[in-house]
């Protein structure tokens, strides 16, 4: 019995055999054309990524150079001639040119950084032109509007809440509003997401303020 169940089982198996090379040969293209389009789409991209990284490290060297210019004429006119590979790396630029109009950049052009933060730039950039709008803006804008400006900007989930927060106290101190300026102080020295500067900025201005900083540094 064990002869014709072993002569059963080959058949069978050439049967297979012969099945799988008849799929292959019709259907094998299509194993060879995935192949292909898999090795060819991790190529690609690979290729792109360079293509990008490269461009990336030229629009910053160009950036850079425009910087070292001697005069804030000459390095805004420079950093308007460097061209943006995309929407964010414009938004870097005009950001850079509204800081470079002065001598050692201490002063932004709040008409610049606001035209950055109503631009099609993506949403971190124009909070940050924003942010940077209503603190260059201190003697041309109001309180309130730069209050209002600064509690858009101090909603939770904002990346830059914690600094809004402390220009908002800051406003508080102007408005002789000290209770409130240390609550909001308080408030921003114990929240985790606080980074060391900022918790040591809040100290000072705590104690400043008379009240106790709780061992912050």
């Amino acid at each position: 019995m064990s002869n014709p169940d072993s002569f059963i089982d080959e058949v069978t198996e050439e049967v297979r055999r012969d099945r799988l090379y008849g799929y292959l040969r019709r259907y094998g293209w299509i194993a060879v054309l995935l192949v292909l389009l898999i090795v060819g789409g991790a190529a690609w991209r690979e290729y792109r990524a360079a293509q990008e990284a490269a461009q990336a490290q030229a629009f910053g060297t160009a950036l850079l150079q425009a910087l070292d210019a001697e005069t804030p004429e000459a390095r805004i006119a420079a950093l308007e001639a460097v061209e943006a590979p995309n929407p964010g790396g414009a938004a870097v630029r005009a950001m850079l040119a509204a800081g470079a109009g002065e001598e050692g950049a201490a002063d932004a052009d709040p008409a610049r950084l606001s035209e950055v933060a109503t631009s099609g730039a993506s949403d971190i950039y124009r909070r940050i032109a924003s942010f940077k709008a209503l603190v260059a803006g201190a003697d041309t804008m109001s309180a309130e509007e730069r209050r209002i400006g600064f509690e858009a900007l101090a909603e939770p989930g904002n990346p830059l809440r914690l600094l809004a927060e402390e220009q908002l106290a800051l406003l508080d101190i102007q408005a002789g509003e000290t209770d409130a300026a240390l609550a909001r102080l308080e408030a921003i020295a114990a929240d985790a997401e606080a980074t060391q500067g900022l918790r040591q900025r809040t100290s000072r201005l705590i104690v400043a303020l008379g009240g106790d900083s709780g061992g912050a540094s």
